[in-house]
């Protein structure tokens, strides 16, 4: 019988591990865990969950061009959910309807990752 495989987390290297932590904390709202765990945090919001390595002298993500990105995640509101985030100082491109019928966003972390955050475009056929 084939095994089950299931999300658990992305997994991402940065170059300041708790200046990420505190990006994804402050700005992201996820809740930070795994503190005492040396070279790790694990930050989680809404069953979304992301690893962040500590990696200081590995090359910058902000350097790696397409991929950076990392995750197409679902929300219900992109342009509440862009409001919030710039409010708090995250760098959120305009919310922009795609060919695909999908509303998004795009946030760039500190590090340089990536994420889209898209909704269904109300006028786009489902």
């Amino acid at each position: 019988m084939p095994q089950t495989v299931r999300p658990f987390a992305y997994v991402l290297a940065v170059q300041d591990l708790e200046r990420s932590a505190a990006y994804y904390r402050d700005v992201l709202e996820f809740r930070v865990l795994w503190e005492d765990v040396e070279g790790w945090r694990l930050v989680e919001r809404d069953g979304v969950r992301v690893m962040l390595g500590d990696c200081p002298t590995d090359r910058p993500t902000s350097e790696l061009g397409s991929h950076s990105w990392f995750a197409y995640l679902e929300a219900d509101d992109v342009d509440a959910l862009r409001a919030e985030i710039a409010a708090r100082g995250g760098n959120c491109s305009a919310p922009h309807v795609t060919p695909y019928g999908m509303r998004e966003i795009v946030v760039t972390t500190l590090d340089g990752h990536r994420i889209v955050f898209g909704q269904r475009d109300a006028r786009s056929r489902p």
